[in-house]
Protein backbone atom coordinates (compact mmCIF):
# COMPACT_ATOMS: atom_id res chain seq x y z
CA UNK A 1 0.00 0.00 0.00
CA UNK A 2 1.58 3.59 -1.18
CA UNK A 3 2.30 5.80 1.86
CA UNK A 4 -0.36 8.26 0.68
CA UNK A 5 -3.43 5.45 0.75
CA UNK A 6 -1.73 4.50 4.55
CA UNK A 7 -2.18 7.96 5.96
CA UNK A 8 -5.86 8.39 4.36
CA UNK A 9 -6.98 5.21 5.67
CA UNK A 10 -5.70 5.58 8.79
CA UNK A 11 -7.38 8.28 9.36
CA UNK A 12 -10.24 7.13 8.58
CA UNK A 13 -10.00 4.16 10.67
CA UNK A 14 -9.26 5.89 14.04
CA UNK A 15 -11.63 9.11 12.71
CA UNK A 16 -14.59 6.43 12.17
CA UNK A 17 -13.55 4.79 15.76
CA UNK A 18 -13.22 7.99 18.11
CA UNK A 19 -15.21 10.52 16.24
CA UNK A 20 -14.47 14.37 16.54
CA UNK A 21 -11.45 15.13 19.38
CA UNK A 22 -12.61 18.57 19.93
CA UNK A 23 -9.20 19.68 20.36
CA UNK A 24 -7.33 21.99 20.60
CA UNK A 25 -9.16 22.81 23.85
CA UNK A 26 -9.41 27.08 24.69
CA UNK A 27 -12.24 29.57 24.75
CA UNK A 28 -9.91 31.97 22.47
CA UNK A 29 -7.35 32.08 20.18
CA UNK A 30 -5.21 32.99 22.80
CA UNK A 31 -5.66 30.69 24.96
CA UNK A 32 -4.99 28.10 22.47
CA UNK A 33 -1.01 29.88 21.85
CA UNK A 34 -0.49 29.93 26.19
CA UNK A 35 -1.90 26.04 26.43
CA UNK A 36 0.54 25.43 23.25
CA UNK A 37 3.27 27.18 24.65
CA UNK A 38 3.09 25.76 28.32
CA UNK A 39 1.86 22.10 27.24
CA UNK A 40 6.19 21.28 26.43
CA UNK A 41 7.24 18.44 28.21
CA UNK A 42 4.47 18.13 30.74
CA UNK A 43 0.59 16.46 30.22
CA UNK A 44 -2.53 18.83 29.94
CA UNK A 45 -4.19 18.12 33.15
CA UNK A 46 -0.86 19.98 34.44
CA UNK A 47 -1.54 22.60 31.90
CA UNK A 48 -5.16 23.17 32.53
CA UNK A 49 -4.31 24.43 36.17
CA UNK A 50 -1.68 26.59 35.08
CA UNK A 51 -4.17 28.28 32.64
CA UNK A 52 -6.84 28.43 34.94
CA UNK A 53 -4.43 30.03 37.64
CA UNK A 54 -3.77 33.09 34.81
CA UNK A 55 -7.84 33.33 34.31
CA UNK A 56 -8.32 33.72 37.88
CA UNK A 57 -6.02 36.05 38.40
CA UNK A 58 -7.58 38.36 35.34
CA UNK A 59 -4.32 37.53 33.11
CA UNK A 60 -5.23 35.68 30.32
CA UNK A 61 -4.83 38.28 27.59
CA UNK A 62 -1.42 39.61 25.74
CA UNK A 63 -1.67 42.45 27.73
CA UNK A 64 -2.18 40.81 30.58
CA UNK A 65 0.72 39.05 30.09
CA UNK A 66 2.87 42.04 29.09
CA UNK A 67 2.14 43.88 32.46
CA UNK A 68 2.65 40.88 34.69
CA UNK A 69 5.88 40.36 36.75
CA UNK A 70 8.30 37.03 35.43
CA UNK A 71 8.04 36.20 39.09
CA UNK A 72 4.95 36.27 39.51
CA UNK A 73 4.05 34.83 36.46
CA UNK A 74 6.20 31.79 37.32
CA UNK A 75 4.36 31.43 40.34
CA UNK A 76 1.13 30.83 38.18
CA UNK A 77 2.17 28.52 35.71
CA UNK A 78 4.03 26.24 38.02
CA UNK A 79 1.52 23.50 37.87
CA UNK A 80 3.09 23.38 34.40
CA UNK A 81 6.42 22.15 34.97
CA UNK A 82 9.42 24.16 34.34
CA UNK A 83 7.71 27.40 34.96
CA UNK A 84 10.34 29.77 35.11
CA UNK A 85 11.68 28.59 31.96
CA UNK A 86 8.05 28.53 30.42
CA UNK A 87 7.15 32.03 31.66
CA UNK A 88 10.34 33.36 29.93
CA UNK A 89 8.99 31.65 26.70
CA UNK A 90 5.39 33.88 26.89
CA UNK A 91 7.13 36.55 27.66
CA UNK A 92 9.31 36.54 24.39
CA UNK A 93 5.68 35.62 22.93
CA UNK A 94 4.43 38.32 24.21
CA UNK A 95 7.32 40.82 23.25
CA UNK A 96 7.50 39.34 19.57
CA UNK A 97 3.46 40.39 19.55
CA UNK A 98 3.75 43.38 20.70
CA UNK A 99 6.60 44.24 18.54
CA UNK A 100 5.98 42.38 15.00
CA UNK A 101 2.11 43.04 15.80
CA UNK A 102 0.98 45.78 17.63
CA UNK A 103 -0.14 43.33 20.47
CA UNK A 104 -3.04 41.97 17.74
CA UNK A 105 -3.82 38.34 17.00
CA UNK A 106 -5.24 39.41 14.02
CA UNK A 107 -2.57 40.96 12.61
CA UNK A 108 -0.39 37.93 13.13
CA UNK A 109 -2.82 35.57 11.65
CA UNK A 110 -3.17 38.02 8.25
CA UNK A 111 0.07 37.42 7.37
CA UNK A 112 0.47 34.49 4.87
CA UNK A 113 1.74 31.07 6.37
CA UNK A 114 5.38 30.85 5.31
CA UNK A 115 5.87 34.76 6.74
CA UNK A 116 4.08 34.18 9.88
CA UNK A 117 5.60 30.38 10.76
CA UNK A 118 8.90 32.22 10.07
CA UNK A 119 8.21 35.09 12.44
CA UNK A 120 7.27 32.37 15.11
CA UNK A 121 10.26 30.61 14.92
CA UNK A 122 12.38 33.03 15.72
CA UNK A 123 10.45 33.59 19.16
CA UNK A 124 13.15 32.13 21.78
CA UNK A 125 11.17 28.89 23.13
CA UNK A 126 9.03 27.90 20.12
CA UNK A 127 10.58 25.06 18.23
CA UNK A 128 8.45 23.84 15.04
CA UNK A 129 5.68 21.61 17.06
CA UNK A 130 4.67 24.78 18.77
CA UNK A 131 4.91 27.10 16.15
CA UNK A 132 2.64 24.59 14.00
CA UNK A 133 0.20 23.94 16.82
CA UNK A 134 -0.22 27.84 17.25
CA UNK A 135 -0.96 28.35 13.29
CA UNK A 136 -3.24 24.92 12.96
CA UNK A 137 -5.32 25.40 16.55
CA UNK A 138 -4.98 29.57 17.19
CA UNK A 139 -4.15 30.67 13.59
CA UNK A 140 -6.37 27.85 11.49
CA UNK A 141 -3.90 27.80 8.89
CA UNK A 142 -3.55 24.54 7.20
CA UNK A 143 -0.22 22.74 8.43
CA UNK A 144 0.26 19.45 9.68
CA UNK A 145 1.67 19.54 13.18
CA UNK A 146 4.06 16.67 13.77
CA UNK A 147 4.89 15.42 17.31
CA UNK A 148 6.08 12.59 19.19
CA UNK A 149 3.15 10.69 19.04
CA UNK A 150 3.15 10.99 14.93
CA UNK A 151 6.94 9.71 14.67
CA UNK A 152 6.89 7.00 16.58
CA UNK A 153 3.40 5.76 15.27
CA UNK A 154 4.12 5.86 11.72
CA UNK A 155 7.44 4.75 11.64
CA UNK A 156 5.88 1.02 13.03
CA UNK A 157 3.67 1.71 10.13
CA UNK A 158 6.27 2.00 7.86
CA UNK A 159 5.72 5.41 6.66
CA UNK A 160 8.24 7.29 8.36
CA UNK A 161 12.19 6.05 8.40
CA UNK A 162 14.24 5.84 11.68
CA UNK A 163 15.97 9.14 10.68
CA UNK A 164 13.30 11.35 9.61
CA UNK A 165 13.41 15.00 10.61
CA UNK A 166 10.80 17.47 11.35
CA UNK A 167 10.75 19.00 8.21
CA UNK A 168 10.97 15.88 6.42
CA UNK A 169 7.70 13.92 8.27
CA UNK A 170 5.82 17.40 7.98
CA UNK A 171 6.16 16.97 4.20
CA UNK A 172 4.84 13.74 4.00
CA UNK A 173 1.71 14.36 5.69
CA UNK A 174 1.50 17.77 3.86
CA UNK A 175 1.86 16.09 -0.09
CA UNK A 176 -0.04 13.17 0.54
CA UNK A 177 -3.48 14.98 2.21
CA UNK A 178 -5.80 18.08 1.42
CA UNK A 179 -4.75 21.11 2.92
CA UNK A 180 -7.39 21.15 5.04
CA UNK A 181 -7.66 23.10 8.51
CA UNK A 182 -10.64 20.89 9.86
CA UNK A 183 -8.70 17.68 8.93
CA UNK A 184 -5.08 18.53 9.59
CA UNK A 185 -6.73 19.66 13.24
CA UNK A 186 -8.86 15.75 13.27
CA UNK A 187 -5.82 13.78 12.60
CA UNK A 188 -3.37 15.22 14.69
CA UNK A 189 -5.52 14.51 17.84
CA UNK A 190 -6.37 11.22 16.76
CA UNK A 191 -2.65 10.05 16.23
CA UNK A 192 -2.10 12.01 20.11
CA UNK A 193 -5.38 9.73 21.35
CA UNK A 194 -3.43 6.56 19.40
CA UNK A 195 -0.53 7.38 20.61
CA UNK A 196 -1.59 7.71 24.68
CA UNK A 197 -4.47 4.54 24.31
CA UNK A 198 -2.17 1.93 22.22
CA UNK A 199 1.10 3.03 20.31
CA UNK A 200 3.06 3.52 23.55
CA UNK A 201 6.76 3.47 23.80
CA UNK A 202 6.07 0.05 25.05
CA UNK A 203 2.71 -0.47 22.91
CA UNK A 204 -0.67 -2.47 23.49
CA UNK A 205 -0.58 -4.10 20.20
CA UNK A 206 -3.15 -6.71 20.83
CA UNK A 207 -5.71 -4.28 21.31
CA UNK A 208 -4.29 -1.38 18.79
CA UNK A 209 -7.34 -0.69 16.08
CA UNK A 210 -4.29 -0.54 13.56
CA UNK A 211 -2.62 -3.95 13.90
CA UNK A 212 -4.35 -5.86 11.69
CA UNK A 213 -4.79 -3.77 8.59
CA UNK A 214 -1.74 -1.73 8.57
CA UNK A 215 0.84 -2.35 11.49
CA UNK A 216 3.43 -5.21 10.93
CA UNK A 217 5.75 -3.74 14.15
CA UNK A 218 5.64 -6.02 16.51
CA UNK A 219 3.20 -8.60 14.51
CA UNK A 220 3.87 -11.84 12.55
CA UNK A 221 1.68 -13.78 10.56
CA UNK A 222 -1.04 -12.25 13.16
CA UNK A 223 1.16 -13.77 16.07
CA UNK A 224 2.76 -10.60 18.61
CA UNK A 225 6.62 -12.10 18.63
CA UNK A 226 6.79 -10.86 22.26
CA UNK A 227 4.50 -10.69 25.11
CA UNK A 228 6.66 -7.86 26.59
CA UNK A 229 6.18 -5.51 23.62
CA UNK A 230 2.80 -6.58 23.06
CA UNK A 231 -0.01 -7.11 25.80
Amino acid sequence: MKKRDILFKVYEKLYNMYGPQHWWPGDTPFEVIVGAILTQNTNWGNVEKAIANLKTEGLLSPEGLREIHHNHLAMLIRPSGYFNIKAGRLKHFIDHLFKRCDGSLKKMFSKDLKEARRELLEVKGIGPETADSILLYAGQYPIFVIDAYTVRIFQRLGVLTEEVTYHEAQEIFMDALPHDVAMFNEYHALIVRLGKEFCRPLPKCNACPLREEFCGYCISGGVAKSSRSCR
